[in-house]
């Protein structure tokens, strides 16, 4: 007789974000960026594409005096090569990943919109009971919040245009 309790081997929000620390915690080198360092770093990648850094690659095999002179033995290089190229495949599947954590939650947010509307409509008809009046001052602070959520909300640092005022002419008796 097996007395096992059974896993269960779906892993809910908390777990993957446990996950996703623990692996960051363990990743060698790893330190995030800035905002204006990323952009740094991605304009002096540009001006090297991936051909032109194989080929710098491969000049410094053939002497060994480009070796020593850049202070970067060809072993070395080359396994930094081959690390990106790993970690870039790492990345890719990390930007897959998040890309379904994202429509999934989506989903559960479209589930919860449909719920919200269908609450909203079904409590809208049983207030109308005097029996279910308890219900009005709900259905009061949504409507109040459906209306702020639809309001515009300026652009910051948008300039203000003023509206140019046009002069009517009195109708009042001129003396």
């Amino acid at each position: 007789m097996n007395n096992a309790v059974p896993v269960s081997s779906t892993l809910g929000p908390e777990d993957v974000t446990v996950q996703l620390r623990t692996m960051e915690s363990q990743m060698a080198g790893v330190a995030p960026l800035t905002k204006a360092q990323r952009k740094q770093l991605r304009k002096r990648i540009r001006s090297h594409p991936k051909g032109v850094v194989e080929a710098s690659i491969n000049v410094i095999g053939v002497l060994g005096n480009v070796s020593q002179a850049i202070g970067q033995p060809l072993d070395e290089v080359r396994q930094l090569q081959d690390e990106t190229i790993r970690w870039e495949a790492a990345a890719d599947q990390t930007r897959a990943f998040l890309k379904v954590l994202e429509g999934a939650n989506l989903v559960r947010r479209e589930r919860l919109a449909l719920i919200a509307s269908q609450t909203y409509a079904i409590a809208s008809q049983l207030a109308k009971d005097p029996d279910k009046a308890a219900l009005v001052p709900h259905l009061e602070e949504v409507k109040r919040l459906k209306s702020v959520a639809r309001r515009r909300k300026p652009a910051p640092d948008a300039p203000v245009t003023p509206v140019p005022s046009v002069d009517k002419p009195s109708t009042a008796p001129q003396a």
